[in-house]
């Protein structure tokens, strides 16, 4: 009986073994078919129609943050756009003066002006574009975020911190709008623009916005001249007065462009404001004729 211990034991083993290799029920048998698909990684980005406690012109998701637009907060992102195409196939992210950007730019500025309800020029508001990180950007990030803020005014351009959403602020009538200012000069340079109203006495007055010519700011910088008459043009349409001769000896002009880095983003929009010299205005010149602005 000793000698046949060892094969019963063993025979009594074995069959364990096979036990356990016995498919559970319900089981195919198959240990690689029922496992769940990994998930491919996705880049960060970042969320529209929020606001921001902060700016940034390189967003990283390590310090990105939003809050509640009926709190305090100095940014609304508006819209999250994506480079596509060659743009969207550098090594690196798009460079100020490139196409990429150029066209980045002119998404946002158009999706600002539906939101706004109007041109974001025409008011104490900048709109700003955010890019990813370096880093993110060799990781596969292709986005781009247009953020809107109000300014202090025409000369601080720095944003401000409001409560509530932007859409629709331009829609009707709105504190947020450029319109009649007495400018502060230091000799004859001008130091800043004061708002006033326009029943106030006052010696400028905002008319409008004219999309300067794609050229560099080197160039544009040397063009004053050609700015000068784009804005006559603008004040003698406002005013309702002829663009001739005498435009000259009715009123002056001042210009704000873009800030550089706007321009070469591709920004090319200039505030245009008339600007008398010789008297004290109290009413605004919409409209105002050649009586109401005579040639003096």
């Amino acid at each position: 009986m000793r000698r046949w211990l060892p094969a019963l034991v063993l025979a009594s083993v074995t069959t364990m073994l096979l036990a356990g290799c016995t498919p559970a029920r319900g089981a195919d048998g198959d240990l690689t078919d029922d496992w769940p698909t990994l998930r491919v990684p996705k880049p960060f980005t970042p969320a529209t129609d929020t606001c921001l406690p902060r700016i940034a012109t390189v967003v990283q998701a390590s310090t990105y943050e939003t809050v509640d637009c009926a709190r305090n907060h100095l940014a609304e992102t508006i819209h999250v756009g994506t480079f596509v195409g060659p743009d969207a196939l550098t090594e690196a992210r798009p460079a100020p003066g490139s196409s990429a950007l150029r066209t980045a730019r002119a998404e946002c500025d158009q999706r600002a002006r539906e939101v706004l309800g109007g041109d974001w020029h025409t008011a104490r508001l900048a709109l700003s574009l955010a890019l990813p990180s370096a880093p993110a950007w060799a990781g596969g990030a292709r986005w781009f975020r247009c953020d809107l803020s109000e300014t202090g005014s025409i000369d601080n351009t720095r944003p401000v911190n409001r409560t509530g959403s932007l859409r629709g602020a331009l829609i009707g009538d709105t504190p947020l709008t450029h319109r009649c200012f007495d400018p502060k000069l230091i000799g004859d340079n001008l130091n800043y623009m004061a708002p006033v109203l326009c029943t106030e006495p006052h010696r400028a007055e905002f008319v409008g916005v004219y999309e300067e010519r794609d050229m560099s700011w080197a160039e544009f910088a040397k063009s004053a001249e050609q700015a000068h008459q784009r804005c006559m043009a603008l004040i003698a349409e406002y005013a309702a007065v002829p663009n001739n001769s005498e435009l000259p000896y009715r009123a002056g002009s001042i210009y704000y462009p873009p800030s550089q880095r706007e321009w070469e983003e591709g920004d090319r929009g200039v505030r245009c404001f008339l600007w008398s010299d010789d008297r004290k205005l109290t009413r605004s010149m919409r409209g105002a004729g050649p009586e109401g602005l005579p040639a003096i």
